[in-house]
């Protein structure tokens, strides 16, 4: 079992994904007139596991 630290690369990889895993902002499903509504990099922790390839 590894029990080492988050290197700096996988530690920005995590902090970027949480980032594009966040809901589509509203004024953006208004501009559009609902065309777009779903944010499609949702992602759910449980669900849809991450591929990181970084070590």
């Amino acid at each position: 079992m590894n029990m080492t630290k988050k290197s700096a690369e996988k530690k920005k990889m995590l902090g970027s994904r949480l980032k594009r895993s966040r809901r589509m902002p509203v004024l953006a499903v208004l501009r559009t007139h609902r065309r777009l509504q779903m944010n499609r990099f949702r992602r759910d922790w449980r669900h849809n596991k991450l591929d990181l390839k970084v070590d």
